[in-house]
């Protein structure tokens, strides 16, 4: 039995968790409708098995699948905030317009060899995991996402960021992780974000 302080320390993390998960009070995560997360990592699965109602669904986790593509029935769900799609076989993204209000989108250890041109469309996006994918090169038009505020990067092929990162002034977190990038390029990055948590 954990002692009393213990207690409210966990049931205050748990208090944030809760609110923090869509950037939403905690009433408004708890009256979610029936629906509005979908949870299907770790099953093995290509194509979805279940129906999604577009207009509530809000979270989608496919950890860990064999998808090579984000389902159709996904990319209606114009209501969606955060998408997992970490550990399946994606090379590519498929237009996402219709996703408007998406913040989170996580595609780690996918096989991206490039970030993909169809995250230039989502204008609230705050965070972007693409760690472990073969990815050689950032985009300038990606330091130019002014919404973004969590962006990894951690185990990909890159060697150095685009000259310009003025537009990554805002960034809470850079993670850079395991990867290859010279000294004297480690300095210009962190002397460009000087008030960015980087991780090298």
């Amino acid at each position: 039995m954990f002692p009393p302080r213990h207690t409210a320390i966990l049931a205050g993390a748990g208090l944030l968790a809760l609110a923090g998960c869509f950037n939403e009070p905690e009433p408004a995560y708890k009256t979610r409708p029936e629906g509005a997360e979908i949870r299907l990592q770790d099953r093995g699965i290509s194509s979805l098995n279940v129906k999604l109602d577009p207009a509530i669904v809000v979270y989608v986790n496919l950890d860990r699948n064999e998808f090579r593509e984000v389902p159709a029935e996904v990319l209606a769900c114009t209501k969606l905030k955060w998408l997992r799609l970490n550990g399946n076989r994606l090379e590519s993204l498929p237009d996402m317009g219709a996703l408007n209000d998406l913040r989170r989108i996580y595609l780690k250890n996918n096989k991206f060899a490039a970030v993909p041109e169809a995250l230039k469309t989502l204008d609230h996006l705050t965070d972007l995991e693409l760690s472990g994918n073969p990815i050689t090169e950032v985009p300038g038009w990606l330091t130019e996402m002014k919404s973004l505020k969590n962006v990894s990067l951690n185990r990909t092929r890159i060697e150095k960021l685009p000259d310009d990162l003025s537009g990554w002034r805002g960034l809470t977190s850079l993670q850079l992780g395991d990867l290859r990038i010279p000294a004297e390029e480690m300095a210009r990055i962190r002397q460009a974000l000087p008030e960015v948590a980087i991780v090298f």
